[in-house]
């Protein structure tokens, strides 16, 4: 089920981790318009969200396809390149997998889009 866009940010993965330990710690209440999902570069960033990726995403909302076999067969893409990329999209949370028929996992996109917030410093 899809809901609104996801919130991510960017930041490197030393101040990702002091994040982490400080809302761990109490320390650090994160709001709730605060990101979601953090990539450690925009590099990162537009690889995971590559055009073709954004397509893949679109593709899997409108198709809601049964399993990774049928998405295959709607992209051309191989099952194996189709997995890891989306187990990549799992990690950050823009999809997620259920169970489909025959015991299959099928990919749902959780997200119609995302925001970023890129502060300057």
């Amino acid at each position: 089920m899809m809901s609104g866009n996801l919130k991510i940010g960017i930041a490197s993965l030393d101040d990702f981790k002091a994040r982490t330990m400080a809302i761990a710690r109490g320390k650090l209440k994160p709001g709730k318009d605060e990101p979601k999902v953090w990539f450690q570069s925009l590099d990162v960033l537009a690889k995971v969200l590559s055009p073709a990726n954004r397509q893949l995403l679109a593709l899997i909302a409108e198709t809601n396809p049964e399993s990774l076999e049928e998405l295959s067969q709607k992209t051309g893409r191989a099952v194996s390149n189709l997995s890891r990329t989306l187990r990549t999209m799992e990690g950050y949370g823009l999809i997620h997998f259920e169970q489909g028929p025959r015991r299959r996992l099928a990919p749902r996109v959780d997200y119609s889009g995302v925001e970023l917030e890129l502060a300057f410093h």
